[in-house]
């Protein structure tokens, strides 16, 4: 990759811990900048810790919280938290959203913009943050549209999609991984206590899988 940033555009704080952080930390080490834009700070989650340690008052600051170590052990420099309300994103006007995106895009000029695959990705917030992205890269001219790779998991993605085109193997950097998804200990203290345990279960994070998203076919 060329050292232009490469920009990631999730919903919640912890979106970026699961299928993208090994991929950050090596670009990070390459040098190469990344920019975060986190539409929410998931208010809303279920989680509050294990052992409970937050109230509904209290989540978002320390989701907050955890979103910035998260973003600073990821080699994320510039972390942008947008504001929007947790489970609300499908609401939001379609265009207007798109616009704060073309906004950024035309600020970086990225290499890159990594995001979930509309229709793929199970959660509203996820469909609706990805359809965004899309929508966003669709008003660009083609030769100015910077590459798209979408992160999905629903169960009928490979069938209707293929296989992900681009599959890559984070284990060098498996350590700081771990501990991306640690720093979101409200959500994810569960998962973390359950690999200590079971240290096999790690292997599911060590490679990263997206879909390249082809604008010709759509």
């Amino acid at each position: 990759m060329n050292q232009k940033p490469v920009l990631v555009i999730f919903p919640h704080p912890d979106d970026e811990s699961f299928g993208v952080a090994g991929s950050l930390i090596q670009w990070s080490n390459q040098g190469i900048p990344i920019t975060y834009l986190c539409l929410t700070l998931g208010e809303m989650g279920r989680n509050m810790g294990s052992p409970i340690f937050a109230t509904r008052e209290t989540l978002p600051d320390y989701r907050k919280k955890e979103l910035q170590e998260a973003s600073r052990l990821a080699g994320i420099k510039d972390l942008r938290m947008m504001g929007y309300h947790d489970k609300t994103i499908e609401f939001e006007d379609k265009d207007a959203l798109a616009d704060v995106f073309i906004h950024v895009i035309h600020e970086l000029n990225p290499q890159l913009v990594i995001t979930f695959y509309p229709g793929y990705s199970v959660h509203p917030d996820h469909d609706a943050c990805g359809a965004a992205v899309v929508r966003a890269l669709e008003k660009l001219p083609s030769q100015d549209r910077p590459l798209l790779h979408c992160v999905g998991f629903s169960h009928n993605i490979v069938d209707d999609l293929g296989k992900p085109d681009v599959v890559r193997d984070v284990t060098d950097v498996i350590d700081q991984k771990l501990a991306v998804l640690a720093a979101h200990m409200s959500q994810t203290a569960p998962i973390i206590q359950e690999m200590k345990q079971n240290p096999s279960l790690q292997e599911r994070f060590k490679t990263e899988e997206f879909w390249t998203y082809s604008f010709d076919e759509k």
